[in-house]
């Protein structure tokens, strides 16, 4: 892969509305599919924001009307805002495209940025973006002084997190030694080049998750660098870190088209 380009499109004062920046990545997208410019990683914040990828159940949404941009991307809903690095890696990858592949070298950009500062994360399975990992079951703390056996999140299909206050919120999985998830991944390939990306819960109020079902996961929570390492961390101490790890991953990747296996050649019989 050739040498990857940053872009630092907007933090802080200057963070880059939610529609700016998908305007921006689709000019990139044509750019790039041209070969007129190389692949491209747009690195910024958003003002608060809630977008929905093409998953996303009416029940997951805020149940206060609260506006939702719904987007081309994978995934379900999620938050982005202050506090959060967003990342759009723009590349050309080859076909047929492996869009799991993809997202695992993203996965591990952010697993390294993480251990950089001390923490420690991984992937869980079946469930896309980086994690922190809760206690066992068994050692976590009961809910409303009932046995996790009873916890309604995983028996009660119409429960509902969002109406049951501070003890359930997304927010406080840390406070429940829950899985929590610090970075979000959700990625769209389109003529063989990819859009959208990740978000990294660098230091944002995670309280803005407690509104909605995040990814459209009920029985996990959220964390934050700065919630999980118990003190404060910027955008500005975090982003040449992103930078370095990404460049790492996304250049040296042995990037292979997606194996396509052909189904075996039919077998006619033919009397004698």
């Amino acid at each position: 892969m050739g040498e990857l380009r940053f872009v630092r499109m907007g933090f802080g004062d200057e963070a880059v509305d939610y529609q700016v920046a998908w305007d921006e990545q689709r000019r990139v997208h044509a750019a790039r599919f041209a070969d007129e410019v190389p692949d491209t990683v747009i690195l910024l914040e958003h003002p608060p924001v809630y977008t929905a990828g093409r998953r996303t159940e009416d029940s997951e949404r805020p149940l206060d009307g609260t506006p939702v941009i719904d987007v081309d991307r994978g995934g379900k809903i999620t938050w982005h805002g202050p506090g959060q690095l967003v990342g759009y890696p723009i590349q050309k990858l080859p076909r047929p495209v492996d869009v799991v592949a993809h997202v695992r070298r993203l996965e591990e950009a952010v697993i390294r940025t993480c251990a950089e500062f001390g923490l420690e994360t991984t992937r869980v399975e079946g469930r896309s973006g980086v994690w922190v990992l809760g206690d066992p079951v068994e050692q976590r703390p009961s809910l409303g002084g009932l046995s996790l056996d009873f916890d309604p999140r995983l028996h009660d299909e119409e429960f509902d997190p969002r109406l049951n206050g501070p003890e359930y919120a997304p927010s406080n999985a840390g406070q429940r030694r829950e899985d929590r998830k610090i970075a979000a991944i959700g990625i769209r390939v389109a003529k063989g080049v990819t859009m959208h990306g990740f978000a990294l819960n660098v230091n944002p109020d995670n309280k803005w998750f407690d509104r909605i079902i995040p990814c459209g996961i009920r029985d996990a929570g959220v964390a934050s660098l700065a919630n999980e390492l118990g003190r404060d961390v910027t955008i500005e101490e975090v982003l040449p870190v992103v930078e370095r790890h990404l460049k790492d991953v996304l250049e040296n990747a042995d990037l292979r088209p997606r194996v396509v296996e052909k189904a075996p050649a039919a077998v006619t019989a033919s009397g004698v």
